[in-house]
This record gives C-alpha cells, sequence and structure tokens, in this order.
C-alpha cells in the first residue's frame, strides 16, 4: 500500500515540500471551475467539517517524488481545517485519506490527462476521476471514470450520481462571475441542480423585492377598506396579510363590487 510508510524514517512535512509544481495555469477555467465547485459544496456541506477540497494544490504519494497537482480534489474524512494557516500541501502519509475525487480540466497543452495522470490516480486509489475538456468539439466534453476493482470505468449519463459523496456531477450552460457558458455544477439525486453563491444570493434578493411588492399591496388594500368601510377590524386586517398575491389582486377588483362590509367578511372567510 503507498500509504504504508515506515514512521521511523524522518518524513518531509508540508513546510518542507513545495506547495505547487509551479507551472502557471493555461487558461482561466482550470481556475475557475474548481472553485465554482468548492464554493457550491461549501453551502451544500456548510454544517460539515470532514471534507477537503484543494484547488491546484500538491498531493504528495511518496516523500521522494514529486507531488501531483490537479486543477482539483475532494478528500472526505479528513479536518476541513487543520489549524489557521490552512494546508499547504496534501500529504498522504499525514492525512491517512487518498482523495476521493480529482478533477483535472484539459487545455491546449497536453498535460497527459488521459494518460499518465490517469494511472497514477488510478494507482492511488482515487475513487472518480473527472476530466472535463472545453476543447472538444464531437466527443463527450465531461469524462467521469469510477474506480472498479483494478481499473477505472468510463460513467455514462449526463449527471452522474457519486455515492460517496451523495452528489451528482455535471454540467450545463450557466453564469459565474458574469462569464456566461458551461460550468460544472452539483446537482441533487432527483437531477435539480445546487445554486451557486450568486445564484442564491440574487434568489434572496428577489425574494426580499417580491415581499416588499407584497407588503406594499397590502398596505393598498388595508387602506382601501378603510377609505370604503371607515375602518377594518384587527381581524379581517390580519387576513388580508394572509392572501396571496394573485388573492390580493382580485380583492382590489372585488371592493369595487362589494357595498357591505358583511360582503368583504364573507370573501376573506372563503379565502381561509
Amino acid at each position: 500500500m503507498l500509504l504504508e510508510y515506515d514512521y521511523k524514517n524522518c518524513l518531509p512535512m508540508a513546510e518542507d515540500l513545495p506547495d505547487s509544481d509551479d507551472q502557471p495555469v493555461d487558461n482561466e477555467l482550470q481556475d475557475l471551475i474548481p472553485h465554482l465547485l468548492k464554493a457550491i459544496l461549501a453551502l451544500i456541506w456548510s454544517d460539515r467539517q470532514d471534507w477537503f477540497f484543494g484547488v491546484d494544490m500538491g498531493i504528495y504519494y511518496d516523500p521522494k517524488k514529486p507531488a501531483i497537482v490537479p486543477d482539483g480534489f475532494l478528500s472526505l474524512g479528513v479536518p476541513r481545517i487543520i489549524d489557521s494557516n490552512l494546508r499547504l500541501s496534501y500529504l498522504l502519509w499525514e492525512e491517512q485519506k487518498i482523495p476521493t475525487l480529482v478533477i483535472e480540466i484539459v487545455s491546449k497543452t497536453n498535460r497527459k490527462e488521459y494518460t499518465e495522470k490517469k494511472e497514477l490516480y488510478q494507482k492511488l486509489g482515487v475513487k472518480y476521476y473527472v476530466i472535463y475538456n472545453p476543447l472538444r468539439k464531437r466527443l463527450s466534453r465531461l469524462e467521469i471514470y469510477q474506480l472498479k476493482p483494478g481499473q477505472y470505468e468510463l460513467l455514462k449519463g449526463e449527471k452522474i450520481w457519486l455515492d460517496e459523496l451523495n452528489l451528482a456531477i455535471g454540467c450545463e450552460q450557466g453564469t459565474y462571475q458574469g462569464i456566461t457558458r458551461e460550468w460544472l455544477y452539483w446537482y441533487e439525486e432527483n437531477g435539480e441542480r445546487y445554486l451557486t453563491p450568486e445564484e442564491q444570493i440574487e434568489e434572496k434578493w428577489n425574494e426580499g423585492k417580491n415581499r416588499g411588492k407584497l407588503e406594499g399591496k397590502q398596505e393598498l388594500i388595508i387602506g382601501l377598506v378603510r377609505q370604503k368601510f371607515g375602518n377594518i377590524t384587527l381581524i379581517n386586517e390580519h387576513k388580508i396579510r394572509q392572501l396571496t398575491n394573485s388573492q390580493l389582486d382580485e380583492l382590489a377588483v372585488k371592493l369595487f363590487e362589494f357595498e357591505y362590509r358583511d360582503q368583504l367578511n364573507q370573501w376573506l372567510e372563503k379565502q381561509s
């Protein structure tokens, strides 16, 4: 086993080793795609501290060999945060956990994602190997391999369910940091996509605006009732505040038809 080192030897620590391969990324996607997946995961697993997602970080599997540096990787069963200085690198002889998933983003420069890297991840025992090639036109841009006894097996489907993560991964058109293109996302088992941090903020903002519009409409209707009938009971005011947007629109029209307060009372009673 690759993790079975002789602890009598003086093994290097993360501070003693380079934290990357010092090779610049070929394009922004190699940085943006893993960071998007990490950001979404931080929302999904906000109450968990037993996982770590590394981006462009060295994985040291042998103290005598240089690190392999995937674009992104996810490990389960390890502390999310070690200390305030965070991780410098991922040392297998310290972590004692093989990454569950590794992601490589293919660029114009051949970095052997389909050959040597794939063979090494397979040898290490990485459960899922994800390759995304945005430059492909005819072949599938997203390939996800699962480690079966002895070798990787290509999984089929648009959104691939990963049992160990209780999540699916796939790609679709979307917008991140103002860039509209195809991105990798996490999905629920029913295929529904998890929202990005930007989308969640926008959703809450829209909810706030809609809530503001609804409250304004409620105040308008209550004012019309007072204008028509002189006052409004606390019970009816409470009932009006419980109405949906469409019910408020209907009531606004009905108020022109009602001649007596009892008609309003009866209408509100039917809505509850």
